[in-house]
């Protein structure tokens, strides 16, 4: 079956040629980061400045983050972020069973 959707194309071209499918999965990672830092300072019901207020940052720091082309989240960084809108930064390992 075709289809015409993007993230479904890149996905099936990226299973079949390996350097693809590991910029595929950094790619995804940086952008569920960027979402779930959106997400969760707009449910706190804070702005970019705000949230960059409360971290000792500035409001462009944030809105980078916040971007799912950018690929330099911290570990550190992310520890401010949860503790500023007073959540736990929980981290896991999976098993990647595409080895």
């Amino acid at each position: 079956m075709k289809t015409k959707n993007a993230i479904q194309i890149l996905k099936r071209r990226a299973e079949k040629k390996p350097s693809l499918k590991k910029a595929y999965e950094e790619e995804k990672l940086n952008f569920q980061i960027a979402c779930l830092i959106r997400e969760t300072r707009e449910a706190a019901g804070l702005t970019q400045s705000q949230l960059a207020s409360l971290i000792g940052t500035k409001q462009s720091v944030i809105s980078r983050l916040e971007d799912a082309d950018y690929d330099g989240h911290s570990l550190s960084m992310l520890q401010k972020i949860a503790r500023a809108l007073k959540k736990s930064l929980v981290l896991d390992f999976e098993e990647n069973h595409a080895v």
